[in-house]
């Protein structure tokens, strides 16, 4: 199937009530295997498109960084790198790391989770409501291309709030089942369960037949005001129609084959590396074949204590190490964890060619936290690592630490490199100084 074939979206397992929150739902896309590079394809299975498509993943960690092992004391390109750097050294001219960058208003501690990637101000507040993530933004523009729209992943245990936000204001719940997402992705239902999907699909096309006829009846007896509100409604309404269509488009299509063999889920929290490389393998593979061309990635540690050799404590209890160095060396063994299967991804990335490049040259992909210094709850100057997308990268791009830069300037610029029209994001003031694109 060539990459600019149009549609589609996930199929719903079951079909709610007739409400537009609980239907949006219903149909709302809603051991560790080494990296071994003969088990993938080469090339995308589009290969004859001549341009291969772009691509955008953001990976949140609940958790903060220890600042002092990941931020440069220099900025430019000739940084002196830190111990979390180092780590991805064979890759320091494939990614940027920022300073001074945070979300204006977005205070709370922990619950600033679910605004990592929305910026949405004040989590806080008891009348606070959530907006659009900036990877649900983009699945709406470009997610009916592939057959799931977007990827929404979790490693660990969730705590306070989901980072992924449809334009209404809920999270999205993510799988984290690496088998139940290898079975979505590239396991062929049989002919009676294709046939069923696709008559959920129908009977949801037949919900939207009816509830269209209701606010349509409704439409007559309300006033102007009113009116603009089911006007936006019927907006909504199209849109599903569009995707449900689209869902079944892609029903009648056989999944991509790969040789990558069906994975065991690791059933033990406390197994975080081999639980973050498995996702992080599907999740390239995902891109890889193109079902999808957007996810995020919530990492959980907090409530966890890893398997991880000198590590004995709680990560929650770790990051509030009151400058206690034996907790801090046991927290920085987890945090160093998470970079090794950063490091671990962006390898398998950049291993798989495809026209024009390296499957990374082709993924815009962000990694940070919601934390700047989960010690103190701090949530401005958060640490951000910028890789991919075609960017010219190997630099330490530093902000004002006090009079922090919006975060999203830098979703402005990746949104922008995804060829979307978008001027504006959230608290953005426009897009991110100095972050530029290879000629």
């Amino acid at each position: 199937m060539p990459l600019n074939t149009p549609l589609p979206m996930t199929h719903p397992k079951t079909m709610a009530p007739v409400s537009r929150r609980n239907f949006l739902r219903a149909t709302g896309i809603g051991l560790s295997l080494p990296w071994i590079e003969s088990l993938l394809p080469k090339t995308l299975h589009a290969a004859s498109n001549p341009e291969a498509p772009r691509r955008m993943v953001c990976i949140m960690t609940n958790m903060g960084v220890v600042p002092q092992n990941f931020f440069p004391k220099t900025a430019g390109a000739n940084y002196e790198t830190t111990r979390y750097l180092q780590v991805l050294h064979e890759h320091r001219s494939r990614f940027t790391v920022f300073s001074g960058l945070s979300h204006p208003g977005v205070s709370g501690a922990h619950l600033t989770e679910k605004c990592f990637l929305s910026a949405a101000p004040g989590p806080g507040d008891s009348h606070f409501r959530n907006t659009i993530s900036v990877d649900q933004f983009a699945a709406e523009k470009i997610g009916r291309q592939t057959r799931v729209p977007s990827l929404v992943l979790m490693v660990g245990k969730r705590d306070l709030g989901l980072p992924s936000v449809t334009r209404d204001g809920v999270s999205i719940p993510p799988e984290s089942d690496p088998a139940a997402l290898y079975r979505r992705l590239f396991l062929q239902g049989s002919q009676a369960e294709v046939a069923q999907k696709i008559s959920e699909l129908q009977r949801g096309r037949s919900l939207l037949d009816f509830v269209r006829a209701e606010a349509g009846t409704l439409r007559t007896k309300i006033g102007a005001r009113d009116k603009e509100r089911i006007d936006q409604y019927f907006t909504s309404i199209r849109d599903m129609e569009q995707s449900l269509q689209a869902a079944e488009a892609w029903e009648n299509r056989p999944k991509p084959k790969v040789a990558f063999p069906e994975p065991k889920s690791v059933p033990d929290d406390v197994q975080i590396e081999e639980q973050t490389n498995l996702m992080y393998d599907l999740l390239a593979l995902a891109l890889q074949t193109d079902s999808t061309r957007i996810a995020s990635v919530y990492l959980g540690p907090l409530l966890i204590t890893p398997k991880i050799q000198g590590v004995t404590n709680q990560t929650h209890g770790l990051t509030h190490h009151g400058g206690n160095p034996d907790k801090i060396e046991q927290l920085s063994k987890i945090e160093e964890t998470q970079f090794r299967c950063l490091n671990r991804l962006l390898t398998g990335l950049h291993s798989v060619r495809e026209p024009g490049g390296t499957l990374l040259d082709h993924t815009q992909l962000l990694y940070g936290s919601n934390l700047g210094n989960a010690n103190s709850h701090e949530t401005s100057n958060l640490p951000i690592l910028f890789a991919g997308g075609g960017f010219r990268h190997g630099q330490h791009l530093a902000f004002d630490r006090k009079n922090n830069t919006p975060l999203a300037n830098l979703f402005v610029t990746m949104l922008q490199r995804l060829n979307l029209e978008a001027d504006r994001f959230a608290s953005s003031t426009g897009t991110l100084t100095g972050l530029e694109v290879q000629a």
